[in-house]
C-alpha cells in the first residue's frame, strides 16, 4: 500500500508540476520616474548659498531623489558628464575647498554650497555661475511597510545607468525654472 501511494505521489507530482495555463493579461505600468532640470543657477563666491526649487508633483515617503550637476561634455563618450551630489572639491594639497549638497522635502529640493574660508578663497566662477542641475525622482515603496531590498539596484552615481534602469526618457526633461 505504501508503494502504491508513493508511486501515485511521484506520478502526480511529475504530471501536475509541468502544467501551464494561458498567460494572464499584462499588468498596469508602475509609477514613472521623473527628471527635472534647473538651469542658470548662480551661487555666491564668498559665502555658502542655496536655492530652492518646487517640485511639480509631490514626493512621497520611500521615493528616491537624486541630484546631478552638469560637469561638462566628454568628447570620448560623446555624452554630457553629470556629477552626483554631494560633490566636493579640494585644494591641490588635499584640503576641502567647497562642495555642492542638497536636501529635499515632499514639495521642494534645496541645492546649496558649503565651503571653508570662502572669503580668502572664493569659489571659481565656472563652478558657481550658470550651473545646471538634473533632479531625478524615482518612485519607491513606503519604507514603513516594505522591507524588501532590490538586488539589481542601479549605480546612482552614474546618471546614464539610472535613466536606463528606470526607463527614463532623457529627451523629455521637465524644466523647473
Amino acid at each position: 500500500m505504501k508503494k502504491i501511494f508513493l508511486l501515485f505521489a511521484v506520478v502526480g507530482l511529475t504530471v501536475f508540476s509541468s502544467c501551464e495555463g494561458p498567460e494572464g493579461p499584462p499588468g498596469l505600468p508602475g509609477p514613472a520616474a521623473d527628471v527635472f532640470e534647473v538651469e542658470k543657477v548662480n551661487f555666491n563666491a564668498t559665502a555658502s548659498s542655496d536655492f530652492y526649487f518646487n517640485f511639480k508633483t509631490r514626493i512621497y515617503p520611500g521615493d528616491v531623489v537624486l541630484v546631478y550637476r552638469y560637469a561638462g561634455f566628454s568628447p570620448t563618450t560623446n555624452l554630457d558628464v553629470w556629477a552626483i551630489l554631494p560633490d566636493s572639491h579640494y585644494y591641490t594639497d588635499g584640503g576641502f575647498h567647497f562642495g555642492y549638497k542638497f536636501d529635499f522635502t515632499q514639495d521642494n529640493v534645496r541645492i546649496y554650497t558649503e565651503g571653508l574660508d570662502l572669503v580668502a578663497n572664493p569659489i571659481p566662477a565656472d563652478f558657481r555661475t550658470n550651473q545646471i542641475f538634473r533632479i531625478v525622482v524615482i518612485p519607491g515603496n513606503n519604507p514603513i511597510v516594505t522591507t524588501a531590498k532590490s538586488v539589481n539596484k542601479a549605480d546612482y552615481s552614474n546618471y546614464y545607468e539610472v535613466i536606463k534602469k528606470y526607463n527614463i526618457d532623457d529627451s523629455n526633461v521637465q524644466k523647473l525654472n
